[in-house]
């Protein structure tokens, strides 16, 4: 049988999760979780992978990171190493510690980073210990579960120096602003029903809608090795200034309009969707280039489709301008 697609290139997302052999314990002391740290702090340090988030469960842990150096597997394979190796000298013990490889789902941080890290953050309160708690024990428990990144996004003073603040950024940054309202959308989840983000990414580990799952598969190409691992390239671009130039010519609408946040056309709206689908940029850049924030992009983007979808004109014009591009 042939191994997961590891889709690696820089600066993408990932939830990552391994569970031990057999289910057994991967941690039996606050010593071992301390240890798991250290670990994980110095090998994001050599590998220079940011870490967005940890939870060290008693028989797995989940994580997620970034990786501007498209180098997940290196870093994984030393972090898995490095603390198998500690836990069998502590333990006296040999052998695997882990059950297989571990699961890396990549994601879509422009629309799902935040869903992934608060399923995530909840995990302590989703065992069968906490099943007959209140929403309020539940609230109380996660904000004192120190082996959980989620502290130290709510309290400055439980701060872990090497973890990224990407997510606390996305809340208006590292304030009691910021810090409060991460904690009410994480605790949305302990008292409304919510989606699984993981949900998304069953069948082929990207967590995303058709959109980025169709981007992954344009700026990757993979072949089986003899060994049957995926060996992964990048795949050129047509660049933001080529399509912008083709969606003025094809629609008729200048560049300075279509760049224009007072332009509320179903050109603009067009214009996000092919430089996220095909110009190589996340939803912040496409609001750099266009005058508004990520969140007005994402918006802006959702409402071209639902519009493409009633107007066939609409929809073969975006048809004919992917086919352009893909040729290009």
């Amino acid at each position: 049988m042939a191994r997961p697609l590891r889709i690696q290139f820089p600066d993408a997302h990932y939830h990552v999760t391994c569970r031990g052999n057999a289910r057994q314990d991967i941690v039996s002391s606050d010593r071992d979780r301390a240890t798991f740290l250290q670990l994980l702090e110095r090998s994001s340090h050599s590998y220079e992978v940011a870490v967005l988030g940890f939870v060290i469960m008693r028989n797995h842990f989940h994580l997620l990171v970034r990786t501007p150096k498209a180098n997940l597997q290196e870093f994984m394979r030393h972090f898995n190493i490095s603390y198998t190796s500690s836990f069998n000298r502590t333990h006296h013990r040999s052998g695997h510690l882990y059950q297989g490889r571990y699961k890396a789902f990549l994601v879509d941080a422009d629309r799902y980073l935040l869903e992934v890290s608060r399923y995530l953050h909840l995990n302590p309160v989703r065992t069968r210990a906490q099943s007959g708690w209140t929403d309020e024990e539940k609230r109380a428990f996660l904000s004192r579960y120190v082996w959980s990144s989620y502290p130290s996004c709510i309290f400055r003073t439980r701060r872990y120096a090497w973890i990224s603040q990407e997510i606390l950024d996305l809340f208006g940054g590292d304030t009691p602003r910021g810090r409060t309202a991460y904690r009410r959308f994480v605790e949305e989840g302990i008292t409304a029903e919510i989606e699984n983000p993981m949900e998304k990414g069953r069948g082929h580990a990207i967590v995303g809608d058709q959109p980025f799952i169709d981007k992954v598969r344009r700026l990757v190409t993979h072949t089986l090795s003899p060994r049957e691992i995926p060996a992964l390239r990048k795949i050129r671009a047509p660049g933001p200034e080529r399509i912008i130039t083709l969606v003025s010519e094809q629609t008729g609408v200048p560049v300075e309009t279509l760049l224009s946040r007072g332009y509320k056309g179903a050109e603009r709206g067009l214009l996000m969707e092919l430089l996220y689908r095909h110009g190589d940029l996340n939803q912040p850049q496409i609001g750099a280039r266009m005058g508004i924030d990520y969140s007005a992009v994402s918006i802006r983007r959702k409402r071209f489709l639902s519009a493409m979808e009633k107007d066939r004109r609409l929809k073969e014009l975006f048809a004919s301008l992917e086919v352009m591009l893909s040729q290009e």
